[in-house]
């Protein structure tokens, strides 16, 4: 059955505007029409492949006056909504490409999608990967059965040598571009979306540096109910997707984070397909602050008992940092896509984002060393209920009176009214005391 609708016309006004590049090694060259049937399509073929991961209301709607609905797409194998897109992909293939084999070069969520799906559908695949790439993604990636080469000192290095491996040897070199069947199979989370909540009024997406899912679940969702608000989320740090809305293409040379926090949303992988679809269905984007991430980052860990990343919490911090006020009092529907935060940054971003929270707190003051002071101290914070972490002492460096001791305390509070409570306290027993601002 031809479904037909206005989405449809303007799927097909973005296609007409999009340059067509031709290459023997990628899959720049099959973008075409993205249509509401090809989603439904790509929806039944990744069925057995991939989760269908639950939306489920959030304990954070009476926070923050939204009724929240989290798509928890970190639940997928590989931790990352990216499955979805290359399981399509993947098996869109010729078989006789599927024999020959495909080959990656980067350490991101769409190369860890890759490795994964190709050996489950028996696909030789090689991802290349710089010196630099942390061993525990180098060590995922050869566990779900790829080969995986160490090559040259960055990511641009290991892409040069993975395209010269594929001319040589007639890999398909795939890289995460805006084919039509990647943008398909990425467009299901929409679809998904749409039948786990009902009457939604929007849907919040990650934007970062490749905005296929944005591109490709609103084109479910605008198919199914044009009322629904899409909106896209990146971070200030990078506004890539801004830019180029605002430019009118993708924009070339934007500076980017090496940090492995950023990840995924620091790059700039899109094209002018997803550009166009942006463009013409998504109602709004908006930017958020590092800090707001990382408070997303916190509270999804507290509330959901989720483990995500920069890219899985860059939605909810729009929610939580208040850049989408008209959405109060409304049913929103949020993707958290991403859950592949690296162990050596876990501890950083939960002890950074307790102190933006106040929730951790450092302050410092000067006592006589007599027997008794610490102890006075220590009653205070006892009497406010603030937790000690830490208390140092420093007796031979003290540039004050003599026979003093400087003493720096971090302590845990509730929140920010409770860290202001202990610091009113604590100024008004020892008026010189210093409190450390974050």
């Amino acid at each position: 059955m031809k479904i037909v609708s206005r989405n449809e016309e303007l799927l097909g006004d973005a296609h007409s505007r999009i340059p067509q590049k031709s290459s023997k090694t990628s899959l720049s060259s099959c973008n075409k029409l993205i249509r509401f049937e090809d989603i439904s399509a790509a929806a039944f073929k990744i069925q057995c492949g991939v989760q269908k991961t639950p939306c489920m209301y959030s304990r954070l709607s009476k926070q923050y006056g939204v009724d929240i609905y989290l798509k928890k797409e970190f639940l997928q194998y590989t931790g990352s909504v990216k499955e979805r897109g290359v399981l399509h992909l993947l098996t869109s293939l010729p078989q006789d490409q599927q024999r020959k084999g495909v080959i990656v070069a980067s350490d991101s969520n769409f190369s860890m999608a890759v490795a994964y799906h190709a050996s489950e559908l028996h696909i030789p695949v090689f991802v290349i990967m710089s010196t630099s790439t942390s061993p525990a993604r180098v060590k995922t990636c050869r566990e779900y059965g790829a080969m995986v080469i160490s090559y040259g000192t960055t990511t641009k290095d290991s892409q040069l040598h993975a395209r010269r491996l594929a001319q040589e040897n007639s890999y398909l070199y795939l890289e995460e571009e805006d084919s039509a069947a990647y943008l398909s199979g990425l467009g299901t989370v929409g679809l998904e979306m749409y039948e786990q909540v009902p009457k939604l009024d929007a849907v919040v997406f990650p934007a970062g540096g490749h905005c296929g899912l944005l591109a490709g679940s609103a084109a479910a969702l605008k198919h199914l109910n044009p009322h629904i608000s899409v909106i896209g989320v990146e971070s200030e740090s990078f506004p890539v997707l801004q830019q180029s809305l605002k430019a009118g293409h993708p924009i070339e040379e934007q500076a980017c984070s090496n940090h492995h926090f950023y990840g995924d949303v620091s790059g700039h992988g899109f094209g002018s397909n997803s550009l166009q679809l942006t463009g013409k269905l998504v109602d709004k984007v908006v930017a958020v602050r590092e800090e707001d991430i990382l408070i997303s980052m916190l509270r999804l860990l507290e509330y959901e008992r989720a483990t995500v990343d920069a890219e899985g919490a860059i939605g909810l911090a729009a929610l939580i940092a208040g850049k989408l006020p008209e959405l109060k009092g409304k049913r929103v529907a949020v993707a958290i896509c991403s859950g592949n935060l690296e162990l050596h940054l876990l501890q950083q971003c939960i002890a950074r984002a307790l102190t933006l929270d106040n929730r951790v707190c450092r302050f410092s003051l000067v006592l006589s060393d007599c027997p008794g002071d610490i102890a006075k101290l220590l009653e205070l914070l006892a009497r406010e209920e603030a937790r000690v972490l830490d208390l140092k002492q420093e007796r031979l460096f003290v540039t004050t009176e003599l026979f003093t001791v400087e003493v720096t305390c971090t302590v845990e509070t509730r929140d920010k009214i409770h860290a202001a409570q202990l610091r009113a306290a604590l100024l008004e027993r020892y008026p010189a005391a210093q409190w450390t601002e974050r």
